[in-house]
C-alpha cells in the first residue's frame, strides 16, 4: 500500500463532513473542518481536529469560496481536500485550483467533472459512446422560443432540467405548451441561483420509470469497477426520499448490462475516484442514461452496507495513488439495505422545509443492523441557509422483508422535537402497499397519496393518559427536589399524594388538539393514579427515566413512552407514533402567538424573488402571489381564498424572517 495522507481538509459541512471525519479518524488521518459563522458550533466542527472560519452564513461567502478554502488548507498544512457532496464537490474550477495549489483533490480529474457536469455535453458524449439516451433536446441553442418549439416536437409532458443541476433544483415537468415559458423562466431562475448556470435541456417525461443508479470507481492505473446498483425511485419534487440496494427484481443479466454501460461512461472520460451513473428504467427493463454524478452520493451508505466496504477509504486510497482494493470478480452483494432521509420538513405542506432548534433529538441505537449518519445533535439549529437534512437512517438485514421491518422499527424509535419532520411520513411510506411489494417508480408517492397523506385519525385515549401521567410524575419530581432543599424534607406539606381530610382529592388536566379540548380527571390512588377519560377510568402508574422517557403501566399494560414538553406543547411518542397535544394551563402565559389578521405569513425565512400580481388586484383562491426562495428552492405563496391584495410588505430582493407578514390580504366577503 502507498503512503496515505497525514492531514486532509473537508470542504463541506453537515453529515457528509462528519462521515468523512469518521473514516479519516479510523485510518489515523488528521482532519480540518471549515465552517461559516452560522456553523460555529456545528457537529462537524466539534468532531474535526482543527476547524477554520471561512466566512458568513451565505454559501457564496463561505462554502463556495474557493480562495478561502485553499487559504484554510495552506494555513493548516493539509495535503489534500475532500469536497464531500454538494457545494464545490462537482466544480471543475475548484479541482483545478486544488492541483495548482499543490493539493490533492480527492475526486475525479477536473476534465471529467467539466464534461459530466454539463448535462448537455454529457449526453453528447454518451451518444457517441453508444449508450441509450432519453429522447429530448440537449443542444446549445437556449432561446426560449426555440426551446418551446423543441418541446412541442418532443411531445408533452416534457421535463425541463438545469444543465448544471442536481437535487431537483431547476427542474419542472410541463404538461402543455401554454405552460412552457413560465416553467422555463422558473427553472432558469432557480438554476442560476443554485448553480450559477441557467442553461437547460429538455427530455421526454417518462410517466412511471424507475430511477436506478450504478456506483462506479476508477483509479489512476486504468482499473474500473462497478459496485452494483441502488434503486432511488421513491422521490418527491425530483429529490430522493428512500433508497435501497440492491434494486428489487434486478436480474444478473440486466445488472451486468447496466454495470458495463456505467463503466463505458466512466472510461469515456478517464474517470478516477467515486462516481454514480444514473439511469431511467422503463417497466420493460429498457434503460436510458440520465446523468453522471462525479462525487460520492448521499446514498452511498447502502452500497457500503451490502458490500461491507468503506467507500470513503477507497476514495482516500485512490487519491493517494493506490490501485483499487478489489477487482470486479471479488465484489459481492450481501443482504439488503435501505436508506431514509430524515428531513426537517412538513410533508403535509408540500414538504416545506422547517427551521428551528432541535430541542429534543434521540436517534435509534446504532448496531450491526442500524446506522445513523448525521451532522446535528440535540440543541443544534436547522438554519435557513443550508439543506434541512437531519440525518440519513440506514438499515441492513439478510433480505428485503427483514430490512423493511428493521427500518420501521428504527423510525419508530426516532424522536425529534423543535422542527417539523418527515419521520411519520417515512414510516407510512415504508409500510405502504406499493413499497412493501416493490411496485416502484418515480410516481410512487403521488400514486399512494391517499395512503400517505390520509387525514389524521383520532388520538387514542392512551395518548392522553400518557400525557397526563407525565405531567403528574414531573410534578412529583419537582416537589421531591424542592423538599430536599428544606430543613424538614419529610414534612407532609411536601407530599403530592392528594391527601384530604374527610374528602377525596380530584383535579382535571386539560389538553387541546386543534380546536378540540379534552379533559383527564385525576384521582390519587395507592401506588399511582386513577385517570378518567371519556367516562372510562384507568389505573395508571409509571416512572420517569432520562431524556423525557417514562415507563407506563395502564391497567397492567406496560409501555415505553417519551413525552417532551415545549412551553404548552406536549410531544407524545408512544407505540411507534408521534402525537402533538397542547396542555391548557391557566398559569402558563407563553403560548404561541397567531399571525396578523388578514395577513399571509412567511412559512420560513427566505428571500422574495418575484411578486406575481399587482397591488390592488382581485384574485381567486390558489392564485400565485409571490415567490419565496429558501434553502435553494422556490416556494410559491398563493391566495388562501378569493380576495384582494391590499399591499405587499416586502419588495423583490428583501429577506424575510419566519412568520413575517408578506401580504396584506382582504378576503372576499360572502
Amino acid at each position: 500500500m502507498g503512503l496515505m495522507f497525514h492531514k486532509i481538509l473537508i470542504a463541506n459541512r453537515g453529515e457528509i463532513a462528519c462521515r468523512v471525519i469518521k473514516t479519516a479518524r479510523r485510518l489515523g488521518i488528521a482532519t480540518v473542518a471549515v465552517y461559516s459563522a452560522a456553523d460555529a458550533a456545528a457537529r462537524h466542527v466539534r468532531l474535526a481536529d482543527e476547524a477554520v472560519l471561512i466566512g458568513p452564513a451565505p454559501p457564496r461567502d463561505s462554502y463556495l469560496s474557493i480562495d478561502k478554502i485553499l487559504a484554510a488548507a495552506r494555513q493548516t498544512g493539509a495535503q489534500a481536500i475532500h469536497p464531500g457532496s454538494g457545494f464545490l464537490s462537482e466544480n471543475a474550477d475548484f479541482a483545478d485550483a486544488c492541483v495548482a495549489a499543490g493539493l490533492v483533490f480527492i475526486g475525479p480529474p477536473a476534465q471529467a467533472i467539466r464534461t459530466m457536469g454539463s448535462k448537455i455535453a454529457a449526453k453528447a458524449l454518451m451518444a457517441r459512446a453508444g449508450i441509450p439516451l432519453t429522447p429530448g433536446y440537449h443542444g446549445d441553442n437556449q432561446e426560449a422560443a426555440f426551446l418551446q418549439q423543441q418541446a412541442d416536437r418532443i411531445g408533452y409532458p416534457v421535463l425541463i432540467k438545469a444543465s448544471a443541476g442536481g437535487g431537483g433544483k431547476g427542474m419542472r415537468v410541463v404538461e402543455r405548451t401554454d405552460d412552457f415559458i413560465a416553467a422555463l423562466t422558473a427553472c432558469r431562475r432557480e438554476a442560476r441561483s443554485a448553480f450559477g448556470d441557467e442553461r437547460v435541456l429538455l427530455e421526454k417525461y417518462l410517466g412511471q420509470p424507475r430511477h436506478i443508479e450504478i456506483q462506479i470507481f476508477g483509479d489512476h492505473h486504468g482499473n474500473t469497477v462497478y459496485l452494483f446498483e441502488r434503486d432511488c425511485s421513491v422521490q418527491r419534487r425530483h429529490q430522493k426520499v428512500l433508497e435501497e440496494a440492491p434494486a428489487p427484481g434486478m436480474t444478473p443479466d440486466r445488472r451486468a448490462a447496466m454495470g458495463n454501460a456505467a463503466l463505458a461512461a466512466a472510461r469515456a472520460v478517464d474517470y478516477v475516484g467515486a462516481g454514480t451513473v444514473e439511469f431511467i428504467v422503463n417497466p420493460d427493463g429498457v434503460f436510458y442514461f440520465m446523468e453522471m454524478n462525479t462525487r460520492l452520493q448521499v446514498e452511498h451508505p447502502i452500497t457500503e452496507m451490502i458490500t461491507g466496504l468503506d467507500l470513503v477509504e477507497w476514495q482516500l486510497r485512490v487519491a493517494a495513488g493506490e490501485s483499487l482494493p478489489l477487482s470486479q470478480k471479488q465484489l459481492q452483494i450481501h443482504g439488503h439495505a435501505l436508506e431514509a432521509r430524515v428531513y426537517a420538513e412538513d410533508p403535509a405542506k408540500g414538504f416545506l422545509p422547517s427551521t428551528g432548534t432541535l430541542m429534543h433529538l434521540t436517534p435509534p441505537e446504532e448496531n450491526l443492523y442500524v446506522r445513523v449518519d448525521t451532522g446535528v445533535e440535540e440543541g443544534d439549529e436547522i438554519s435557513p441557509f443550508y439543506d434541512p437534512m437531519i440525518a440519513k437512517l440506514i438499515v441492513w438485514d439478510t433480505n428485503r422483508e427483514q430490512a423493511l421491518a428493521r427500518m420501521l422499527r428504527a423510525l419508530a424509535q426516532y424522536r425529534v422535537v423543535g422542527v417539523a419532520n418527515n419521520i411519520d411520513f417515512l414510516s407510512r411510506l415504508v409500510a405502504s402497499p406499493a413499497f412493501t411489494h416493490a411496485d416502484l417508480d418515480t410516481g410512487l408517492i403521488e400514486r399512494e397519496r391517499e395512503f400517505l397523506f390520509a387525514p389524521h385519525s383520532a388520538i387514542p385515549r392512551d395518548v392522553f393518559l400518557v400525557a397526563a401521567l407525565a405531567t403528574l410524575l414531573r410534578e412529583e419530581a419537582r416537589a421531591g427536589a424542592e423538599a430536599a432543599t428544606h430543613n424538614d424534607p419529610l414534612s407532609p406539606w411536601h407530599a403530592r399524594d392528594g391527601w384530604r381530610l374527610n374528602s377525596r382529592a380530584e383535579r382535571r388536566l386539560l389538553f387541546r388538539v386543534g380546536e378540540l379540548e379534552k379533559s383527564v380527571r385525576v384521582r390519587y390512588a395507592e401506588g399511582g393514579y386513577a385517570l378518567e377519560f371519556d367516562g372510562q377510568e384507568t389505573r395508571v402508574r409509571g416512572e420517569l427515566g432520562p431524556d423525557d422517557t417514562l415507563r407506563v403501566d395502564l391497567n397492567g399494560l406496560q409501555l415505553n413512552a417519551t413525552v417532551v414538553v415545549a412551553g404548552e406543547r406536549r410531544y407524545v411518542f408512544v407505540q411507534g407514533r408521534t402525537w402533538h397535544l397542547a396542555r391548557i394551563d391557566p398559569l402558563y402565559h407563553g403560548g404561541e402567538g397567531s399571525g396578523p389578521e388578514g395577513g399571509l405569513l412567511a412559512p420560513m425565512p427566505g428571500n422574495v424573488i418575484a411578486l406575481l400580481v399587482q397591488q390592488g388586484a382581485a384574485v381567486k383562491k390558489g392564485t400565485p402571489l409571490l415567490i419565496l426562495e429558501a434553502m435553494k428552492m422556490e416556494h410559491t405563496i398563493t391566495a388562501p381564498t378569493d380576495g384582494t391584495i391590499k399591499a405587499f410588505r416586502f419588495a423583490v430582493g428583501d429577506q424575510v424572517s419566519d412568520g413575517a407578514e408578506l401580504v396584506e390580504f382582504e378576503a372576499e366577503k360572502t
